[in-house]
């Protein structure tokens, strides 16, 4: 996977959960089943795996760089032109 790709949210990550000022879960669900675009993949300190940036905004209504979430690669498929 690398940026460019088209990717499609096939999981959410169990960890993943609605705090009382962030909704996370609750746009990983509105995002489920939908194809983006990868704007970036990244390594960070204390993951062992790269994660994959998605720039999600227009599934809430917003500009697709408004809202952004980071997802590890085995809840993404890659798809093929």
């Amino acid at each position: 996977m690398k940026t460019g790709d088209r990717v499609k949210l096939v999981g959410i990550p169990p960890d993943v959960r609605d705090e009382d000022d962030m909704q996370t879960r609750t746009l990983f669900e509105k995002c489920l089943g939908q194809t983006f675009v990868v704007a970036d993949v990244e390594s960070f300190d204390g993951v062992p795996f790269p994660l994959a940036k998605l720039d999600v905004g227009h599934v809430v209504g917003k500009q697709p760089f408004e809202h952004t979430i980071w997802v590890e690669p085995q809840y993404l498929e890659v798809e093929t032109p």
